[in-house]
This record gives C-alpha cells, sequence and structure tokens, in this order.
C-alpha cells in the first residue's frame, strides 16, 4: 500500500509541475492601523477586545488599547469592529510551480494561498531556478505567502551512493535552499550520509522516511518533521487493526525528545488512500480555481485508485481511523505538530485544502486553539532562527487575518474573512474576491 501510494504521489505531483510564474509589482507597504478590532494573538488562548494595532512597512509596532493608542497620521484605517485579528496561516507541506511553469499558473496558486489567509509556505519540491522566486516574494515584488523552500528531493534517483548524498547537501546549502527534502528510496548508507553532512553543514532536512531506514532510525538521525506522519503506521503495523496505545505512546514520548515536528496532512491521505467517493471529491467547489486538465487527471486518478485489484476499502478505512488516533496520541504526548495540506496536490486546492484540515485535525481532540496554533505560533518557533512570526505583538512579522466571528468558537469562521495582510500589505476581502472571480473565469468556471 505505502509503495503504491507514493508512487501515485509522484506521477500526480508531475502532472501539477508543467508550470511556473511571474506576477504582478506591488506597492511597498505604509503604515496601517487595524482599530477598535478584537486580537486573537495566539502566545496563549485568549482574545483581547477593543485594541489598536499599528503596522509600519512588514512589522507590527503597537499593540495597545482602542482608547489610548494613538495611530499615526496617514496611516490606512481597517475597522476592526467585531471583527477578530489573529496571524496569518502557514502551509507547512506546499509546493510551488517551477520556474518554467505559466505565469498565470504560478501567480494563481501563489494567490490562492493568500485568499484563504495563508502567508507563510513551505515548499517541499524545489527546482532549478527557484530560489529567485523566494526572494521577489520576501521583497514583495509579487502577491506571494513568504516562501521557506527545500531544495530538489533526496530519492532513489537522485542518489545512487553515499557519495553523491554528501555532494547534494553540500550543493543545496550552497545554493541558499532552506531545509534538504527526503523522498523513499534511499539506502540506509545514503540516508546516514546525508543526514550526517547536513548536521555539519548546517541545513536541516524533513519529510518521508525511506523504508531501509525507518522511524525510529531517521528520528535518532535528527530529521526534524515527519510529513504525512510517514513511519509511524509502518513502524505500528497499523493498516488492518486498531493501534496499540502503549506502543503510541512510546512513540509520542520518542519523537518529542527528539524535538521533531509532525506534518499530518491528513485530509490528503484520506483521498489518497481510497476513502471518499469520486463524487465526494467531484462536488468540491474549489476545484473551479484549477485549470480543467489537472482536476481529469486527478478524477482519473482516483478511479484507477478504487478500481486496483489492490485496493481494499476496509484496509483504506482501518489506516484512516489510525491515522486519528495516532496524530490524537501525538498531541496528547506533546510533539510539535504543523500544519500542511500537501498542496497543490489530487483534490487539495492551495488554501482551501486547509480548511477541510483543520477539520480532520478536529477529529483527533484537539480543540480550536491547539488547531490554530500549529499554523500560526508552532511555525514561529518552528523557523525561529529566520525571522519573527507567529503572533501578534510589536515586532512580528506583520502576518494577519481579520475574519468576521471567534475561530477559538468554531474554527468554520477562518473563512468569514474580511481581509488578509502579507508581510505588511493589505488586501480586502473585496479584493480577494475580485482576483478569485478572475481565476476562477480563466479556467472557464463561475465565482460564486
Amino acid at each position: 500500500m505505502r509503495r503504491l501510494t507514493y508512487a501515485l504521489l509522484v506521477v500526480h505531483l508531475s502532472v501539477f509541475w508543467l508550470s511556473a510564474a511571474a506576477a504582478q509589482q506591488t506597492k511597498a507597504p505604509g503604515v496601517t492601523a487595524f482599530t477598535n478590532v478584537t486580537i486573537i494573538p495566539m502566545d496563549r488562548e485568549r482574545t483581547i477586545a477593543n485594541q489598536t494595532v499599528i503596522v509600519r512597512g512588514d512589522r507590527i509596532v503597537t499593540v495597545g488599547a482602542a482608547a489610548t493608542t494613538r495611530i499615526p497620521r496617514g496611516a490606512k484605517r481597517v475597522d476592526g469592529r467585531g471583527r477578530f485579528l489573529l496571524p496569518g496561516l502557514a502551509e507547512m507541506h506546499g509546493h510551488i510551480p517551477p520556474p518554467n511553469a505559466p505565469p498565470d499558473l504560478i501567480a494563481n496558486v501563489l494567490f490562492l494561498y493568500v485568499a484563504n489567509g495563508i502567508t507563510t509556505v513551505r515548499g517541499m519540491l524545489g527546482s532549478p531556478g527557484q530560489l529567485e522566486l523566494r526572494e521577489r516574494a520576501r521583497s514583495g515584488a509579487i502577491t506571494s505567502p513568504t516562501l521557506y523552500l527545500a531544495g530538489p528531493s533526496f530519492n532513489g534517483n537522485s542518489v545512487n551512493s553515499p557519495a553523491d548524498a554528501e555532494r547534494m547537501v553540500r550543493e543545496q546549502k550552497a545554493q541558499g535552499w532552506d531545509l534538504l527534502k527526503v523522498h523513499p528510496g534511499l539506502t540506509g548508507e545514503e540516508y546516514e550520509a546525508m543526514a550526517r553532512t547536513a548536521r555539519e553543514v548546517g541545513i536541516r532536512f524533513g519529510g518521508h522516511v525511506p523504508a531501509e531506514v525507518g522511524l525510529l532510525r531517521a528520528i535518532a538521525s535528527g530529521q526534524e518533521t515527519f510529513d504525512h506522519l510517514d513511519g509511524y503506521i509502518e513502524l505500528l503495523e497499523g493498516t488492518r487493526a486498531p493501534l496499540d496505545s502503549a506502543r503510541l505512546a512510546s512513540i509520542a514520548r520518542t519523537t518529542r525528545e527528539a524535538n521533531a515536528w509532525v506534518v499530518p496532512t491528513s485530509a490528503l491521505w484520506e483521498t489518497l488512500l481510497g476513502v471518499p467517493t469520486v463524487e465526494t471529491l467531484k462536488a468540491f467547489p474549489e476545484l473551479r480555481y484549477m485549470p480543467a486538465s489537472m482536476v481529469s487527471s486527478w478524477v482519473k486518478a482516483h478511479e484507477n485508485r478504487l478500481s486496483s485489484p489492490q485496493f481494499d476499502p476496509v484496509v483504506a478505512r482501518q489506516t484512516a481511523a489510525n491515522r486519528v488516533t495516532l496524530l490524537a496520541a501525538l498531541h496528547q504526548g506533546g510533539v510539535g505538530i504543523l500544519m500542511g495540506t500537501d498542496a497543490p496536490q489530487q483534490f487539495s486546492v492551495p488554501g482551501f485544502s486547509l480548511h477541510r484540515e483543520l477539520r480532520k485535525m478536529a477529529q483527533s481532540a484537539m480543540s480550536p486553539y491547539d488547531i490554530i496554533a500549529t499554523g500560526t505560533r508552532n511555525v514561529g518557533l518552528y523557523f525561529a532562527s529566520s525571522d519573527t512570526f507567529g503572533v501578534v505583538a510589536p515586532g512580528q512579522r506583520a502576518d494577519l487575518l481579520l475574519v468576521n466571528g471567534n475561530p477559538l468558537d468554531d474554527l468554520a469562521n477562518l473563512e468569514r474573512r474580511s481581509g488578509v495582510m502579507v508581510r505588511g500589505r493589505w488586501l480586502s476581502e473585496a479584493d480577494i474576491q475580485t482576483r478569485l472571480t478572475k481565476i476562477a473565469s480563466a479556467y472557464g468556471q463561475p465565482n460564486p
């Protein structure tokens, strides 16, 4: 099942990588004041009413009581009365089209993230030339989340010896990638050479767990993130029976003690396992924002998955149920969790997929605050050596999401946007809807 799932993942990621990017210039941010707003700072579970938040450039400079906070002359005012302001969200296992892709596709993908309040994306499959796009995003030359990018992946095709692995690590460190991406296919010796050299040169690595390595060896070697909960179900033999609670507690403790993180991507993995019907997936309204040819390939892939002689719906459902139990045990065991959906991927549309992921995470007995923290505060902690963001406080990067209801009461309120700020640049909900309509129209679809 694991090899089949990974093979399908690679095939259908390759369908996406037919495109990349240029995008519109944006004005340098000035001063913006959110007035009379209730903030959800995300430093702990609380709200603070009647606040004014002042942003200058790409930083929050003031957070204070609305009655006493002086607003600079000429500042753009955003009325926050009756609204809630929280940090922008993150996609910690996302994908960005490579530089040789059609410019409209890359611009659309980046905007779809932003439109849904995602202001940080960790891109997990780099392409040569993509680092320039990262810098354009950080400078504000394009409308985009802040990008942190893994280089081209370490896998059974790109690495053929321990010497290959060492060379690739040194090259990617010198080129300036933010981390290394691990895919299946590495031998134990190749993986160890990669991990050893990564520690030596000071670059982090994460992703999948090669079969020959296994989860415990990968944790011991310093792998920082385990994406898709890869390696856990295999170690726990969790495809045909419920998981053993004692073993769950033990592996949660091992993960926590290593300061490793997990990126669940649970909603996507249910699709790859074959749990939802084709009709359910085809009904996702956000499919209008992706090219019809891509959506057709996703439909065909799912139909092939469900009709395969190897497909066992009982095994698929048991594995999916065990993933819910696993995430609950990791959360209860204090393991760091990072929000991610593996967009764009089969029926995982950038930005929109995050809201489906939130609902899946809630099934693992995580509170709304705990879930939002995986895409805000936790991400700030993960990237603490690179920048300061993830909470609403002075000095933090001005990535903010303004919504019309309290998401601590109901996660669905994250979809009731009033607007999004990315590195100090404000996009109202009217701006967002105008652009979404254009994207849908370009793909021949209406926008409700």
